[in-house]
């Protein structure tokens, strides 16, 4: 396996944390934070390679995913308590603040780290994920009302549907989600429903009709299968069911980050498009930018190499 240590276990927030280091233990800290449907073991790539360069790397399975806790109740998992892990795993590992990068969902939640407990963060690395300020209307009702029932957040309300349909054979669903070699273009000429990210309902189409190649190599594949069919989809699908409660719970917050910021965005991600980070330096002034070309979704995985190059680079430039 690519350079992947076994994990510690952590308490914080309530829950045990399944937690992946790499470098000096006086290194500057770095977190990083997976998405959906992802584990730690997404970083793969980029715990070595940082940690070598000299940064204290931390990369948890987050609440919900991999050897975690998985807490029952859906309001379990909103993002009070996904923050609210991260600073408790600071105070586990006894470090005052951190730089904190995110993909995918783990960049909704490194965005909102500055917000929320701003003392605890140094910097923030959005992989594919922009800050994405506050809408004036609940982000449910207005992702139905523009994509309709079957776009997959809109899916994901409903309890337990997507959760079996996933669940009934994980090794589809993984070769179906991590895919690469879709440009924007092609994208744009697929069906509606793929367009309107129908994703549940493409899924259950026919395996030859799936865009693009696939991603992971045998070995991957089957860490994140195992995985999933230990511990089901419905830890991670319960921080999509917190969309609205996030957003009445967040009308208080200043929309601001009073830190650095790198964003590094994908050329060809359909579903957070380099065009969603435009204007972002109203609410992050402190931002730099980078777009790496010819690639999708699963960045840091697709494109491991140039991911650490950008972040390694700016760390130093940054931090020193």
């Amino acid at each position: 396996m690519v350079g992947f240590p076994e994990p510690t276990m952590v308490k914080t927030n309530g829950i045990d944390m399944a937690v992946y280091e790499s470098g000096p233990k006086d290194g500057l800290p770095v977190v990083l934070c997976h998405g959906f449907p992802e584990l730690a073991y997404s970083w793969r790539h980029q715990l070595p390679a940082l940690g070598a360069a000299g940064f204290r790397v931390i990369a948890p399975d987050q609440r919900g995913y991999g050897r975690t806790s998985r807490p029952e109740k859906v309001e379990g998992y909103d993002m009070e308590h996904l923050t609210g892990d991260l600073a408790g795993l600071l105070d586990a590992l006894k470090i005052e603040s951190a730089v904190f990068a995110g993909h995918d969902w783990g960049g909704i939640v490194v965005w909102s780290m500055p917000l929320i407990h701003p003392k605890r963060v140094k910097g923030v690395i959005g992989l594919n994920t922009p800050f994405l300020a506050r809408p004036p209307i609940d982000p449910i009702m207005g992702m139905k009302a523009r994509f309709g029932e079957d776009m997959y957040i809109v899916f994901f309300q409903k309890p337990g549907e997507a959760d079996a349909l996933l669940a009934k054979d994980v090794g589809r669903a993984f070769r179906f989600f991590m895919r690469k070699g879709v440009t924007a273009e092609e994208f744009a000429k697929r069906p509606e429903s793929e367009r309107n990210l129908a994703l549940i309902k493409a899924l259950q189409t026919d395996e030859s009709q799936w865009p693009g190649a696939p991603l992971l190599t045998d070995e991957e594949l089957a860490f994140f299968v195992e995985t999933y069919e230990r511990t089901g989809f419905t830890g991670g699908i319960n921080w999509y069911r917190n969309f609205s409660r996030n957003w009445r719970q967040s009308g208080t917050l200043e929309q601001r980050v009073r830190v650095p910021g790198l964003m590094i965005m994908a050329e060809d991600d359909v579903v957070l498009s380099p065009a969603m980070a435009d204007g972002m330096e109203r609410f992050v002034p402190d931002l730099e930018r980078a777009l790496i070309r010819h690639c999708g979704h699963w960045t840091q995985q697709e494109h491991p190499d140039e991911v650490n190059r950008i972040m390694i680079d700016w760390l130093k430039k940054r931090f020193g």
